[in-house]
């Protein structure tokens, strides 16, 4: 692993994590290339501005779980071609009920290049701090749809505000929001901006 970046749960204590991709929960339906451990990888970088938000986020009732960090360009080629196969429904009313898995990095839900693989992006929500149950935010992790579009019509008082919340606490702590998906993030300032890496979580 790049000696910039380092596990999640080793720096910032209390964060809760479950690394979709390491699992068949996610829209491929299971295990993603490049994924060989269920833990969350990202620079220093933006470990430190999760610390921060960790400790905004409790000060304000609530925890962090993260489903995503740095990603090997090895699992973003595996999303290609699995976009290329043949539809067989088994996670397509969970993960994109209205569009096509052909239409996906059309759509700007799935890049080619994509920032996660610089590790500086991360993918998470609100959590209740006794539990660890995710906050409601009027959709799933990945559900490629408008609903998951910050601002998005179709989510209910409460779902809003937390999305609201967590867009707060993120942004307040040196990220930007993605207009497309409520729980992604990217660190505004970057140690690596311009280059993608594929060494795999281990």
């Amino acid at each position: 692993m790049n000696g910039d970046f380092v596990y999640l749960d080793e720096v910032v204590p209390g964060i809760r994590w479950d690394a979709k991709y390491a699992t068949g929960d996610n829209f491929t339906g299971k295990p993603v290339d490049g994924y060989l451990a269920n833990r969350i990888v990202g620079t220093r970088a933006l470990c430190a501005a999760l610390g921060r938000a960790q400790e905004k986020a409790e000060s304000l009732g609530f925890g962090l779980l993260v489903w995503d960090g740095y990603r090997p360009q090895r699992a973003v080629d595996c999303f290609l071609r699995w976009s290329e196969q043949p539809e067989d429904g088994r996670t397509k009313q969970r993960h994109y009920p209205g569009i096509d898995r052909s239409e996906l990095f059309d759509k700007g839900y799935v890049a080619a290049r994509s920032d996660h693989s610089r590790g500086s992006a991360v993918d998470l929500t609100l959590c209740a701090l006794a539990t660890g149950e995710a906050a409601r935010m009027g959709g799933y992790h990945d559900l490629m749809d408008p609903v998951s579009h910050h601002g998005a019509r179709g989510t209910t008082p409460a779902e809003a505000r937390n999305r609201e919340l967590l867009c707060s606490v993120m942004e307040s702590c040196g990220f930007a929001r993605y207009a497309y998906e409520w729980w992604h993030y990217t660190l505004r300032s970057e140690p690596y901006a311009d280059v993608y890496f594929d060494f795999p979580v281990t």
